[in-house]
């Protein structure tokens, strides 16, 4: 029985909001007039002795008190006598681990928060360095047409700005109090939930006491959003593997964030992109494990519960650990600007352009341009050129209107620069957006 139900070993990770949350209670406790001001004082010295006693490591964490909870309690208890009871006046274990592992999942939110700003910011600073640099766009993971790599990177910083969003809305949905809903029904002593939720930086308590010793959808929602979170980055970094190998060879890592081979003295591992992209398997396996968990619960509090922290601590641990890695590859990483531009003329990729400038210049409908342009690309594919390096005889056996004035749009660069619509690839729509953002992330970081 021991076995199964301590839990000190995981929710150990509590203490903090533990502490907080026990001072917050024993300072409204005393204003309330349930206990003494004498007696408040001496719970939160003794709180503060085991504060410092866990940031020193000397605290005593023991298996017979089962969760952090009891641990600090039975310590209170040894360190300032029989006054430590009082304590626990108007709450139960159910209120006080909801609040604690709230008070948890939001300072991680908090940290995330963080973290994305951060991500975001390194990738602006890459797309700004290579607004202008051509690389081929891929649908299918085949040449499409050229864009440019800091068009590619700005990808990305919508995808996280968009995590950012979610995980921001979650933290104003989650920051309810459920303290003071005690065991399940509320209590019968004149407490004031307001204060204490002013004191733990909620803004309000949460309604139903029901609801608030059972309700752990805040930590569903934000490991909804990790695992998102995670899929982006997990494309991120399965670009990051591609561009590595030779075959593409778009960019480089240095020796911080590659590794070598235990045989192969020329290998150069992108180990860090890799153990990014495996995090994800992880992170959805832990939303999938406490959605579970909760299925079927009936109100108000189980002992089921007590396995909703492992998968939030797992996957928040790997979440940290994904956006900082990220964070540092994007910084460290170098582009090959030259293989970029030549393999973004590849694969016949400015052929779209030769329909729009038949549709422009010469008023021939697009499904016709498509004909047409298939025709030259097939043409091309016999001659071994591109399609800027076929004869104007060539275009005019297909279409007899074209002119020299065609070429102009054969080019990536041509084709690049011609894509101004609002989010399109062309440099100055890119730094339209990187202006955009690097505001964005400076409201965000005040």
């Amino acid at each position: 029985m021991q076995a199964i139900n301590v839990s000190i070993d995981v929710d150990k990770r509590l203490w903090q909001q533990d502490l907080r949350g026990s001072r917050a209670h024993a300072a409204m406790l005393a204003k309330q007039g349930i206990i003494s001001f004498n007696d408040a004082k001496t719970i939160d010295d003794g709180l503060a002795k085991i504060e410092d006693e866990i940031q020193s490591g000397v605290f005593p964490f023991r298996h017979e008190f089962e969760d952090i909870h009891m641990n600090v309690e039975a310590r209170l208890r040894e360190l300032i006598g029989p006054v430590a009871g009082r304590l626990h006046t108007a709450r139960s274990r159910n209120d006080q681990v909801a609040t604690d592992f709230r008070l948890w999942v939001r300072d991680q939110v908090d940290l995330t928060l963080q973290q994305l700003l951060a991500l975001q910011e390194a990738l602006l600073q890459r797309a700004e360095q290579y607004a202008d640099s051509l690389m081929p766009g891929f649908t299918h993971l085949q040449p499409a047409q050229p864009v440019t790599f800091g068009h590619h990177l700005m990808a990305y910083v919508e995808m996280f700005g968009r995590d950012h969003s979610r995980f921001a809305d979650a933290r104003t949905r989650m920051n309810e109090n459920p303290l003071g809903s005690a065991a399940l029904a509320g209590s019968p002593f004149p407490i004031d939930r307001f204060a204490t939720s002013e004191a733990l930086g909620f803004d309000r308590p949460m309604a139903n006491s029901l609801d608030g010793v059972s309700a752990r959808d805040f930590a569903l929602e934000s490991l909804s959003h990790a695992a998102i979170c995670a899929g982006h980055l997990s494309r991120l970094a399965e670009e990051i593997v591609i561009w590595t190998t030779p075959m593409f060879g778009f960019v480089r890592l240095s020796d911080a964030f590659s590794t070598g081979s235990s045989i192969m003295p020329q290998k150069r591992n992108p180990d860090a992109a890799e153990l990014v992209r495996a995090k994800t398997g992880r992170i959805n396996g832990s939303l999938m494990a406490l959605t579970t968990v909760m299925k079927g619960l009936p109100l108000a509090y189980s002992k089921d519960m007590q396995e909703d922290k492992p998968p939030v601590f797992e996957a928040f641990d790997a979440l940290d650990l994904a956006l900082r890695a990220m964070t540092g590859m994007i910084l460290d990483l170098e582009a090959d600007t030259a293989k970029m531009r030549a393999a973004a003329g590849a694969g016949f990729s400015t052929a779209t352009d030769l329909a729009d400038w038949l549709v422009r210049n010469l008023n021939i409908p697009f499904r016709d341009a498509h004909h047409i342009t298939g025709a030259a690309v097939r043409i091309a594919e016999t001659k071994g050129v591109d399609l800027a390096q076929l004869d104007l005889a060539d275009l005019q056996n297909l279409e007899a209107r074209i002119t020299e004035d065609v070429y102009k749009v054969l080019t990536p660069e041509a084709s690049a620069a011609s894509r101004q619509s609002y989010g399109g690839t062309a440099p100055d729509q890119v730094r339209q957006q990187i202006q955009r953002h690097t505001l964005r992330l400076k409201e965000r970081r005040l």
